[in-house]
Order: structure tokens, then sequence, then C-alpha cells
């Protein structure tokens, strides 16, 4: 029986490191919505290894990784469930029996997996498995009835599609299990990379959220500028420059940012100054998470794992008995 709060699932794919992307676009929008709703946050294993399973040897590690950045940035186990997706076989139960009923045709349009078909080098990825990844992603909602799924613009498409397979097995089963899920459409603020492309681990131009002080300091400096600004009296432009961007989000002193900003407009500012104060903002927000970050043992991280294992296979195997349910009284 769901209580009077709405219940949020969403999750990340264990592929490497997070950085401040990931805090800006995601992390800090999770930390505000376990205070509100009843939060499922997943570790997408399979989803990881479903364009990973050629090197599958760093999906574990990197999800006990992630949860220490998940926990040091303030998702609280006690608030919300944390889980890692292959600890509860459910996921993959409902997804075979989704996958009964979704049309390829569904499937092939969606506009996510032809790009990545596209983009990425050096992978074979044309395979039933990752042409099946929405099919999955719905059993992942639909297992926990989320009301809710945190979503940018551009997800839209993901989320229509869990729906129709939703629509489409309560219309052949006549079973009312499953909700539809509505998009809680996040303004999803997408940091740019230190080299004003788009963040990207195959651009290594990201500062990861457990990087030190040092390395924060030399990517900091590396950070792209103003190209035409060859002296520090020439006027610069503040406008779309990664350096201010960031001051703007991670330097809590607007009289100081806007100082600089000013000055760099007028040339009366060189461009060390500026990072060297946009690197003391960083480590000072950046200090606690990485103290926070420390003190996890993954001893600790998987007693948190399998703890919100047992929480979500409560939930799942619920769902899934109805499901199996509704399916032998079709079929007896």
């Amino acid at each position: 029986m769901k209580n009077d709060k709405k219940t949020i699932l969403s999750g990340m794919r264990p592929t490497g490191k997070l950085h401040l992307g990931h805090l800006v676009g995601a992390l800090s929008n999770w930390k505000k919505l376990q205070d509100e709703y009843d939060c499922f946050f997943m570790v997408a294993d399979w989803h990881a290894l479903m364009s990973e399973y050629e090197r599958p040897s760093d999906i574990k590690k990197n999800s006990l990784e992630i949860v220490k950045d998940w926990v040091a940035c303030g998702i609280d186990p006690d608030k919300s469930v944390i889980f890692v997706q292959s600890m509860v076989p459910e996921h993959l139960e409902l997804a075979m029996v989704f996958s009964l009923l979704t049309p390829l045709g569904w499937l092939e349009r969606c506009t996510t997996y032809k790009e990545q078909l596209r983009e990425i080098k050096g992978r074979m990825l044309a395979t039933y498995g990752f042409l099946g990844y929405p099919v999955l992603q719905t059993a992942d909602i639909a297992l926990y009835n989320a009301d809710l799924v945190p979503v940018g613009i551009d997800q839209l498409p993901h989320l229509e599609l869990a729906r129709e397979i939703i629509r489409k097995f309560r219309g052949l089963y006549k079973a009312d299990i499953f909700v539809e899920p509505e998009p809680m459409l996040t303004k999803v603020s997408k940091l740019v990379g230190l080299d004003n492309r788009k963040m990207s681990k195959s651009y290594n131009n990201f500062i990861s959220l457990s990087d030190e002080a040092d390395v924060v300091k030399k990517k900091v400096f590396s950070m792209y500028t103003d190209p035409k600004r060859i002296r520090a009296d020439i006027p610069g432009n503040v406008k779309g420059n990664p350096v201010f961007i960031y001051h703007d989000i991670f330097n809590p002193d607007t009289e100081e940012v806007d100082d600089l900003k000013k000055r760099y407009a007028e040339g009366k500012v060189g461009d060390v100054e500026v990072k060297n104060k946009l690197t003391n903002a960083l480590n000072v927000y950046l200090d606690p998470i990485r103290e926070k970050r420390a003190d996890l043992t993954d001893k600790e991280v998987m007693e948190i794992l399998s703890s919100g294992a047992e929480k979500a296979r409560q939930t799942a195997k619920r769902t899934m008995g109805k499901v199996k349910e509704y399916l032998h009284q079709m079929v007896s």
C-alpha cells in the first residue's frame, strides 16, 4: 500500500568517476527530492553492461565509487533507497515480460539508440540488449510504481515509450498494476567542460568530485578562457567563458565574482588571479565532500547497498507477484 508520498526513481550508470557535472545536473536535485518523496536511487549496472559488455571488469568498482559520491553529496540511505540494479533480479524478470509485447518499431525509432550507434566508436552496440535498453528502463520504473521520473526535456521521448509499454500491458491483460509515470521536468544545468566542449569522459575535460586540491588547481589552470585575450590588459569576454560559468555556480562570494567580471571586461585582471580564486572556491566547495567520501569504506558502502537491495526487493517482489498472478490467469 503506497503512502501519501509520491514515488520517484532515478539512477546512474557506473561507467566512471562522477564529476561536477553530475553534481550540478542530478545530485543537487536528488538531495532535495529525498525530503519530499519516496526515492529509489539505482546504480544501473545492467544498463552499463549493455554498452560495456566487452570490458565489464570496472563496473563493480565503479558502482562502489559512485555510491560513495552520492552519500558524500548528501544522498541519505536513511531517507532514500540506494541499491544496485543487478541485486534485484525482478528487474530482468519484468523486462522480459515487457519485451514480449514491445514492437521492434518502437525501439528502432528511439533517437538515442540511433545517436549512440553513430557516435560511440570502437564498440559493437548493434545488439539485442542495447536495442532493448528502453524496455529494461521501463521495468526499472514500473517495478516501484514510480509516479514521477526526473528528466530533462530531451529525455521525454524515453519516458513516453515507457508509458506506451505500460499502456499496452494494461490493455492486453486488463491489469491495473502499474501507474503511468509522469515526467518531473528538471532544469538540467549542463556544465560545460574545462575546454568549453561538452563535458565527457572521452574528452577528459572535467573535475571529479574525488579530485584532490592540487589536481583541481592543475585542471582549473588548464581551463579555456577568452582565446583573443593574449595579455591581461586586453578587455576579455565574460559571457560564455567557462571560468566565469564555474565562478557563478561554485563561488558563493558574489561581490568577488562581480568584481572579477568587471575587471576582466576592462582588461584590469589577469587569468592567474581569476583562476586562483576559482581554485580556492572549488576546493572550499569540495572539501566537505572529499572528507565525507574518504571516511566511507567499501564495507560500509556494501552494507548500504545490501540494505537498499532488501528494501527494493520487498517492493519489486510484490509487483512481480501481481504480474505473475495476472499472467497465470491468462494462460490457465
